[in-house]
């Protein structure tokens, strides 16, 4: 008999979380009959300063297939958790995950970018993506980089050797559920090698807090400008230069305000 759940997670709490999260977003979203439209990443939303979707499109999920085929690799890649002996380990997971995701979700409109512009395939202006693959895919090149040895289990029936596993898993989905997007899952693997190799390194609690909260910052921006979502303590108004928008916090009581400087705003898949 295998151990309790319970044993496992408490063995992987950022993982589980992770799970969580995704879980209830998808059930939300079905219950709301929320679609790629809603939530989803794509070329013409992003210039349209949605910048948003770069992390709702992360954590959404339409079908429940994708959902469970994501959560059962993330599930088997929660060990990472576990390694802190080579410098991994639950910080290292946490830091690098939201490297993952921002990083992932830059790197695809970059490469939609190259696409539509210079080889001129107006198909991936519209191409809109969802999912937590992008993160799936980085952890398993970091894992593949750093414990070469693992392996990683789907589904509990199929087990993959880890240094394969990437770009076994990228033409498996390729082939398989042909909506599943290339790019989103190339992207993964690309920002995974940087981590992996220590191109990007240096994360620490007070970077990662600095950069969740630009992102936190810049989503609650663009929610607000793009007319998504109606912050009422936030307000967007002129400065001298009436090219550079500033951010305001309401204050009732003392008055004080805080304002930054920004540049204006100029098909579903699944990652």
């Amino acid at each position: 008999m295998g151990r309790p759940l319970v044993f496992e997670v408490l063995e992987k709490p950022a993982t589980s979380c992770f799970i969580g999260i995704c879980s209830a977003i998808w059930f939300y979203i079905q219950k709301k009959n929320i679609g790629y439209s809603h939530v989803g990443l794509s070329y013409e939303t992003a210039i349209a300063g949605h910048h948003w979707r770069i992390i709702t499109s992360a954590f959404s999920h339409i079908s429940i297939l994708h959902l469970v085929f994501n959560m059962s690799a993330l599930w088997s890649l929660g060990v990472v958790e576990n390694l802190g002996y080579i410098g991994l380990g639950v910080e290292y997971y946490l830091h690098y995950t939201l490297v993952l995701v921002v990083l992932s979700g830059v790197l695809v409109l970059g490469m939609y970018h190259i696409l539509i512009q210079k080889f001129k395939l107006e198909y991936f202006r519209r191409v809109t993506a969802v999912g937590y693959s992008c993160v799936v895919f980085g952890w398993m090149t970091i894992l593949s980089v750093k414990q070469p040895t693992s392996k990683l289990h789907l589904f509990g029936l199929l087990s993959l050797p880890i240094s394969f596993a990437p770009f076994e898993s990228l033409i498996f989905t390729s082939i398989i559920v042909p909506q599943a997007s290339f790019i989103g899952h190339l992207s993964g693997i690309i920002v995974g090698y940087a981590i992996g190799w220590g191109l990007i390194h240096g994360m620490n609690n007070y970077w990662a807090l600095s950069m969740l909260g630009w992102t936190v910052l810049v989503s609650a921006f663009s929610l607000k400008r793009s007319g998504a979502y109606d912050f009422s303590f936030l307000e967007i108004e002129s400065v001298a230069d009436s090219s550079l928008p500033s951010v305001r916090f309401l204050a009732s009581g003392n008055g004080r305000t805080l304002q930054m400087s920004a540049l204006p705003a100029s098909g579903g898949e699944l990652v």
